[in-house]
């Protein structure tokens, strides 16, 4: 006896596992109920002549709070990430305080609760004093698993010594990311820094702090016999590299690396274009795209690091690194489709399946019967220009304010429920959090 539908989509292109067909989806008590034809629901929401894809997830952001609720906090970066199509974010432990205890990840999920508009799981930072209860903490429902800096952050979240990693490695099981730059290298090199010349950033932390960096954590991974996500992989070297250690490594490439170079880039942008690990050369930005389309990144991540016009002001390297993205991901990489460069099905398989994939999420990743009914449904024929006052996050800017995109997301939906439709948000913010196969 078939469930009659709550709520129908209907007449759009609708990507499924299967490959691309048009179809209605059914959608009863927030899950997928069937793909096909269903003349009658209780709502249906018109897709004609849109793409369905299966729900966006951004799998890197820092949503700032607590601590920094000037720059952002889980409310205006998870209202942003609707507005750009993503139905759900796994969100940074470099907040103030660090989230690197049970009390301090239990501390996120409640200020997330009916104040974040998408899902939503939160890393466990890993620290030298915390490495032994990592194996607990990473169990804690709604944690994405846990995250190691290997350079770029200051205080206990550094964790730069072998020693140190090892045992951070040593102690659980599910899949650690890591911010892999080489901090000895990098503190060697700080003379290479220009004071008022950004352009000087990659410079400084150059190809070598990242793939020195890179090379170490996968010889420890593979002696722990534990599986490491590389986070803003930045140089074509390190994407070649781990194409012969995909047993043990997977990674993640951003939108920022692969539509910015440094020639433009830092003249245009100046200090806005600081992010760690650095903007680099064409000549990269295009090694990147070779990787990309020989199936090497696994995911696409915003790494969304907003900080505000007056943080972003000072005089470098008194400047803050990091660029606001969670927004401005699903937007640019339609356009990179549009013109070419990847396919609608890789775009797709890394912002969806993949992340399912990599990261053991339950119930997500998919348009397939029995998985949460989350969509993000765009035009692709459409157009728009990114302008600031479409922009939600907090910091208010974007390095890409003016760019004409195509392809438009159209609606965000999340179990069921419209978060945002045409430009619109839902009323009430109604994410929960993400579950994982490896803290269940």
């Amino acid at each position: 006896m078939s469930i009659a539908p709550e709520l129908v989509l209907t007449g759009g292109l609708v990507h499924t596992p299967s490959g691309s067909i048009h179809a209605d989806v059914a959608v009863r008590e927030g899950k997928i109920i069937g793909i096909g034809s269903y003349p009658d629901a209780a709502r249906r929401i018109d897709c004609t002549g849109l793409d369905v894809l299966p729900g966006v997830i951004d799998s890197q952001v820092h949503f700032r709070e607590p601590g920094l609720e000037h720059k952002e906090d889980l409310e205006s970066g998870s209202r942003a990430a609707v507005l750009g199509g993503i139905t759900a974010v796994f969100e940074m432990p470099n907040t103030n305080p660090n989230t690197d205890t049970a009390d301090r990840v239990l501390d996120k999920l409640s200020r997330a609760h009916h104040r974040m508009f998408c899902d939503h799981a939160f890393y466990v930072g890993a620290t030298a004093d915390n490495a032994e209860n990592l194996a607990e903490l990473e169990r804690i429902p709604g944690t994405a698993g846990v995250k190691i800096f290997m350079g770029a952050s200051t205080g206990s979240l550094l964790v730069a010594e072998d020693d140190a990693l090892a045992r951070v490695l040593a102690s659980g099981r599910r899949r650690v990311a890591i911010h892999a730059e080489d901090e000895p290298r990098m503190n060697d090199r700080k003379g290479e820094r220009v004071e008022g010349d950004p352009s000087s950033h990659p410079v400084w932390r150059d190809d070598e702090s990242a793939m020195l960096a890179t090379r170490r954590i996968v010889r420890l991974a593979r002696e722990a016999r534990r599986p490491i996500h590389v986070l803003h992989i930045t140089t074509p070297a390190e994407l070649e590299f781990l194409s012969h250690h995909r047993d043990v490594a997977t990674c993640e490439v951003t939108p920022q690396h692969l539509t910015l170079a440094a020639e433009e880039a830092y003249p245009r942008l100046g200090t806005y274009a600081q992010m760690n690990p650095p903007i680099r050369s064409g000549a990269h930005r295009d090694g990147l795209w070779h990787w990309l389309n020989q199936g090497v990144p696994d995911v696409l991540g915003s790494d969304h690091a907003p900080h505000t016009i007056e943080e972003k002001s000072k005089t470098y390297p008194n400047s803050p690194s990091g660029m606001p993205g969670v927004q401005t991901l699903l937007p640019l990489m339609l356009d990179h489709v549009a013109h070419g460069r990847m396919t609608l099905e890789r775009l797709i398989d890394m912002t969806s399946a993949g992340v399912q994939r990599v990261f053991g999420l339950v119930g997500k990743g998919r348009i397939a019967a029995g998985y949460d009914a989350d969509f993000t449904v765009v035009d692709r024929k459409g157009t728009f220009t990114v302008a600031e006052d479409w922009l939600e996050s907090r910091c208010g800017w974007s390095p890409f304010t003016g760019m004409e995109l195509k392809g438009r997301v159209v609606g965000t939906i999340i179990r069921g429920e419209s978060a945002m439709w045409e430009g619109q948000l839902a009323n009430q913010a109604q994410g929960q959090p993400l579950r994982f196969a490896g803290a269940l």
